[in-house]
């Protein structure tokens, strides 16, 4: 049986080093509060743990500063779309093509949300577990 320790470490390791993100990689609650890096966290929010197939769910937040763009005459703070989508595009593919017997991993939603206190965003990828071992 699997805990959520264990499948936030297997999304560490199938991350770490394997992105362009310039900053850090953190287990929830150990990222810098005020970070204005690029980095990736991730957390493990649910996991059946007495039966198989273990069923769950965790999160990998992807975080990236603004930009700043004058619209009209006045400077804005706007999501960094490109660099969002280019990061969540190769963790999604990372998970996608991961091989891990007996683990099934799963990209499922995914949305881009604001941090107005450090200037940034983050798309947060839910990853859905189906594991037999």
């Amino acid at each position: 049986m699997k805990t959520p320790f264990e499948t936030n470490e297997i999304l560490m390791g199938l991350l770490m080093g394997n992105t362009s993100i310039k900053g850090g990689y953190y287990h929830e609650g150990d990222r810098p509060d005020n970070s204005t890096e690029e980095d990736i966290v991730v957390n493990t929010i649910d996991l059946t743990v007495d039966t198989l197939p273990q069923i769950g769910t965790s999160n990998v937040n992807i975080y990236v500063p603004d930009t700043s763009k004058k619209i009209r005459g006045k400077m804005m703070v706007l999501p960094n779309r490109t660099r969002l989508k280019e990061l969540a595009s190769e963790v999604a593919a990372i998970i996608r093509e991961s091989r891990i017997p007996g683990i099934k991993a799963v990209s499922g939603t995914m949305s881009i949300m604001g941090e107005p206190n450090t200037k940034q965003h983050f798309v947060n990828i839910r990853v859905d577990w189906n594991i037999q071992v």
